[in-house]
């Protein structure tokens, strides 16, 4: 136990450095999808409009999608949302989650993706994931955490999503679906088959993925944060803080409309935990270095 501890600690600290700047990386993906008018995030998930779309590669309805192509249309996603809500103007924060998020991803299956971490200035409480790595946390749950355990718990939820390519899924049999129409008509051109797949990102992210999709990324999310050293009931903890808001709060209002209520993913993850976590070591929680909000 103690060494795993210390592993923890010096692993933690010595997780890999960004090669550039972390914050010309988060306004380099803003500033390639720049929208016509700031937009409130609900508004932007909603409907986030594309830009720059042809240079966004066209995925096949079938078969594997190359890893180059999964970060390309993640940037763009990812950039539409930073362009409808900016980044929290605190380095400290954005370093902090980014140390967090990348030492969770050295414990899991696709540690070689350039995995980009943000908090976005948003009251609403949500999290979101886009293909290639791109993962971004609202101000507004980040105030409920109360220690790191629990902010690992909502990045490895995110993570799993990522590493499952649900979003990348659902974009592909939406491919499948318009290719069938296009076999009786015309031929999309290059930049209309761009814009409709940028649209069906941004889409997916208003409407969110199927219930199985979420509960798959709740039962990863833990095993990855419990793998990382982290409390198992990170996560647990963080949707029984959501579940008593009431269910027409403003601030929850996306989160209930895109996911499983809080009270039924417990229940999902109570019956796929059950004993299996009695053995593992004690994880840590680390409040004291959860980053505090200015």
């Amino acid at each position: 136990m103690r060494i795993l501890v210390i592993a923890f600690a010096v692993l933690f600290a010595a997780s890999p450095a960004p090669a550039r700047d972390l914050r010309d990386i988060l306004k380099e993906l803003k500033t390639q999808t720049q929208p016509s008018e700031q937009a409130p995030p609900k508004a932007a998930a909603e409907g986030a409009r594309p830009g720059n779309e042809g240079n966004l590669p066209a995925i096949a309805p079938f078969g594997k999608v190359p890893v180059e192509d999964e970060i390309k249309i993640g940037q763009q996603i990812a950039g539409s949302l930073l362009g409808a809500a900016p980044l929290v103007e605190d380095a400290a924060l954005q370093r902090y989650v980014n140390r967090v998020g990348r030492w969770l991803t050295l414990h899991g299956e696709r540690p070689d993706l350039p995995w980009t971490f943000g908090v976005i200035d948003s009251t609403d409480v949500n999290a979101f994931a886009a293909p290639g790595g791109y993962i971004f946390v609202t101000k507004g749950l980040y105030a409920l955490l109360r220690d790191e355990a629990e902010l690992a718990g909502v990045l490895a939820h995110e993570i799993a999503h990522v590493t499952q390519k649900h979003h990348l899924k659902v974009m592909q049999q939406s491919q499948l679906i318009s290719a069938g129409s296009q076999l009786l008509g015309k031929k999309l051109a290059k930049d209309e088959r761009a814009r409709a797949l940028i649209g069906s990102g941004a889409e997916i992210m208003a409407r969110g993925l199927d219930k199985s999709a979420e509960f798959e990324a709740d039962r990863m999310g833990v095993v990855l944060a419990t793998r990382a050293g982290y409390d198992s009931f990170g996560l647990p903890a963080v949707l029984q803080e959501i579940g008593q808001a009431a269910q027409n709060a403003g601030s929850v209002a996306l989160l209930f409309k895109t996911h499983p209520h809080p009270d039924e993913r417990l229940t999902k993850l109570s019956e796929a935990m059950g004993s299996r976590f009695d053995a593992v070591p004690n994880g840590r929680n680390l409040a004291e270095r959860l980053h505090v909000l200015k």
